[in-house]
């Protein structure tokens, strides 16, 4: 039988450390949580491999080091609430709840948001709700956020986030418009105006309904 306390250390000490990730929190929270009660089937076994995990089609879980350097992006605060867009399974809302006040989970799968549910109850997570809908939407009514984290890339960002952003908010994603995917994230001012900063090189699937437009071909 696998020693996954074993596994979780040395997946922190080789991946995620070495990454440039200083915020124990993160390192903390990754070492405790069980990363395979998240992956489903034989994958499993997988769960703290140096890579990303496909949990569905089209649906992966990004790698543990990238997931950390994409978190810690987020500058998150005990104060915070979160918004965790494309949770697929629950483990980096389970992660964004020992950071955050709250967390909100958004999940447009209805059998991944049971798992994540489920999983997320059984490990004593109260401060999670997960919840279901289209992801380019966002969760307004929960809103507005202080930090927003997408679980994937997108090609374009739609309005209807960075305005479920609170003033100094963050939103946090991959930037897949271009030739390389870069980890970006949009901050929201106080005077409700947006800038943008490229943090480093990463990649992962498009999520649905963040696709570039469709271009016109004569």
């Amino acid at each position: 039988m696998a020693n996954t306390a074993l596994q979780r250390k040395n997946m922190v000490e080789s991946q995620v450390r070495p990454s440039d990730v200083t915020d124990r929190r993160i390192m903390a929270a990754m070492q405790a949580i069980p990363r395979e009660r998240f992956v489903p089937g034989p994958n499993a076994a997988l769960a703290y491999m140096d890579e990303a995990l496909t949990v569905a089609p089209g649906r992966v879980m990004c790698a543990p080091r990238t997931l950390a350097m994409l978190v810690q992006l987020g500058n998150i605060s005990e104060r915070d609430k979160v918004l965790n867009i494309g949770a697929l399974t629950g483990y980096t809302a389970a992660v964004l709840a020992n950071l955050a006040q709250s967390v909100v989970a958004l999940e447009t799968d209805s059998g991944l948001a049971d798992m994540a549910s489920q999983t997320l109850a059984d490990l004593g997570l109260s401060n999670v709700n997960v919840v279901r809908g289209e992801l380019a939407q966002g969760y307004q009514a929960s809103g507005p956020y202080n930090v927003i984290i997408l679980e994937g890339a997108v090609a374009r960002m739609p309005d209807a986030l960075t305005t479920q952003l609170a003033p100094g908010g963050r939103l946090v994603t991959i930037d897949a418009s271009g030739e390389v995917g870069v980890a970006v994230v949009v901050t929201r001012g106080s005077d409700g105006k947006v800038s943008r900063r490229v943090a480093f090189e990463a990649s992962a699937p498009v999520l649905a309904g963040f696709e570039a437009p469709k271009s016109f071909i004569f």
